[in-house]
């Protein structure tokens, strides 16, 4: 299992969410991870999901 942080902002720069997922590799990371991020409503939002070594695995401006 690997840890991979999730971060969403506003335009203006406000934190949404900032939170630490477990996945079990980085496919699995993007597959779920996306899910995760339309369950939060935040699929529109500025938002990226990195692994514990700053790889972006997920980005959207």
């Amino acid at each position: 299992m690997e840890n991979f942080r999730f971060t969403a902002f506003e335009k203006t720069g406000e934190i949404l969410f900032d939170e630490i997922w477990t996945f079990e590799s980085e496919e699995v990371a993007k597959e779920k991870g996306q899910k995760q991020i339309e369950e939060h409503g935040v699929e529109n939002k500025t938002h990226r999901l990195v692994n514990s070594k700053g790889k972006l695995i997920l980005f959207h401006i």
